[in-house]
């Protein structure tokens, strides 16, 4: 298995493995349109030219970006596929210059196993919260934020 940035022939995939989850309200719904517009911020796990999953980084300011679209196909889940993904998106995120990584996650436990610490939510900059108009949950939100400081 390998990971690698996404190239233009996954993003079916991607949007796949992302709605699967979306369907469940695990994370938010992607359209493909969607995920061709944030293309760029997608890294990728590869295993016998399958998708078998998919990590965003999405940079919010200076110093402050989100690890998002964590999605790890059914039939691989508890393989490691998520942390590998997840290190990948530290990789990238330093990369850029990001010095703290968030998170909002309802897996408390896997994001406290990559060195993630629960915050509050009010810490985070307002426009984080652009996305949560378009969940079933935003009255009721029930994910935890948690961050990582990089440096």
């Amino acid at each position: 298995m390998e990971t690698r940035h996404a190239r233009v022939p996954d993003a079916a995939a991607i949007c796949d493995l992302i709605n699967y989850y979306a369907e469940r309200e695990r994370m938010l719904h992607r359209s493909l349109e969607a995920i061709y517009e944030m293309l760029r911020e997608f890294v990728v796990a590869e295993e016998d030219s399958r998708i078998v999953g998919c990590v965003a980084v999405d940079v919010f300011w200076a110093d402050l970006a989100e690890v998002k679209s964590l999605a790890v196909a059914k039939d691989r889940r508890s393989q490691g596929i998520g942390r590998i993904l997840v290190e990948a998106a530290e990789a990238d995120a330093r990369k850029l210059g990001v010095k703290k990584l968030f998170a909002l996650t309802n897996e408390k436990g896997f994001f406290l196993s990559r060195g993630f610490t629960p915050i509050d939510r009010d810490t985070l900059p307002e426009k984080v919260w652009r996305e949560c108009i378009a969940c079933s949950k935003f009255d009721a939100c029930d994910e935890i934020a948690m961050i990582k400081n990089l440096s």
